[in-house]
């Protein structure tokens, strides 16, 4: 299976990506472009560089390798002529300390096969399985969906994790191969939601409601983010929301803002656009499960 995609992590052993012990795979892309992102590489599809300044010591070796000249020392640490540079990669395989780091690799399908195979003994003692993040993966529905159909013929347990914001003919692709689905929900405002990830989130609702009324697995995550979803009102519509779906999620998992991510901005030479974002207090979790409880639904905080 020669179709491929741009991968920007593949993590082993993950705990909190659906049951069991999972293989994550993250494709590289998303439509939405949430402020408190908390992996921005994962926005562009494109292949990207990162640089982490703390971590150069000056060696230049990524300089001597350069095939384009487009690296130079300076007070600063390694700056970078993005003009010349190609994102071959071999800065990053020459750096000693590993300053350097390239967001993004082809994986073909047999690719990601024969490393998923390499821990099925790890699926088949925990329950776990294979989960496709990012990003999102539905975005590469020509990588994504043969390689769900092929973890069905083998017995692999598949997760999506999914912002669907995508149509309604490819999500009903997804849901014929897919056991779990991870439904992520930011904002039920739609004035909010453009304002805070880019974009409308009707599609995203009515997929929603597609999930729910065809009987679909899913867990409901909504990242919990003082001052964006935090009021009492975007609780009520939470809690609205869910409670008017035809078959309700398998959980409702409350992930409380962090900002651990920024770093991975300074890396990218990005701004992060979450400044000023903060965690919610005792008091907005204290009211988000006192009006969960009244709407009679079971929440897990953190995940």
């Amino acid at each position: 299976m020669s179709a491929t995609s741009y991968i920007f992590d593949i993590k082993s052993y993950a705990i909190n990506d659906g049951p069991g012990i999972r293989l994550t795979i993250f494709f590289k892309g998303c439509p939405l472009a949430c402020i408190w992102c908390h992996n921005p590489e994962s926005i562009s599809p494109k292949v990207q560089k990162l640089y982490s300044e703390k971590k150069c010591i000056g060696a230049q070796k990524c300089i001597e390798v350069c095939p384009n000249d487009a690296m130079v020392l300076t007070n600063k640490g390694i700056v970078t002529d993005n003009e010349k540079c190609n994102l071959c990669g071999l800065c990053a395989e020459a750096c000693p300390t590993k300053a350097f780091e390239i967001s993004g690799k082809q994986y073909t399908i047999d690719q990601l096969l024969n490393r998923i195979e390499k821990e099925r003994d790890f699926f088949e003692s925990s329950g776990g399985g294979v989960t496709l993040s990012g990003g999102e993966p539905m975005m590469h529905a020509e990588t994504a969906l043969p390689l769900l159909k092929e973890l069905g013929l083998r017995g692999i347990h598949r997760t999506v994790d999914t912002c669907a914001y995508v149509s309604s003919q490819t999500m009903r692709s997804f849901m014929n191969h897919t056991d779990l689905f991870l439904f992520d929900l930011k904002v039920v405002d739609e004035k909010k939601h453009l304002k805070y990830t880019g974009k409308s989130n009707g599609i995203i609702l009515e997929n929603l409601n597609l999930l729910s009324k065809n009987n679909k697995d899913f867990i409901l995550r909504i990242p919990f983010i003082k001052g964006i979803n935090t009021s009492e009102e975007d609780i009520i519509q939470f809690a609205e929301l869910i409670s008017s779906l035809p078959n309700k999620p398998l959980e409702i998992n409350i992930l409380p803002y962090h900002d651990i991510a920024k770093m991975k901005y300074i890396k990218m030479g990005s701004n992060y656009n979450g400044n000023g974002l903060n965690p919610p207090g005792d008091l907005e979790i204290k009211n988000l499960e006192e009006i969960f409880k009244r709407y009679k639904l079971e929440i897990s905080i953190g995940g």
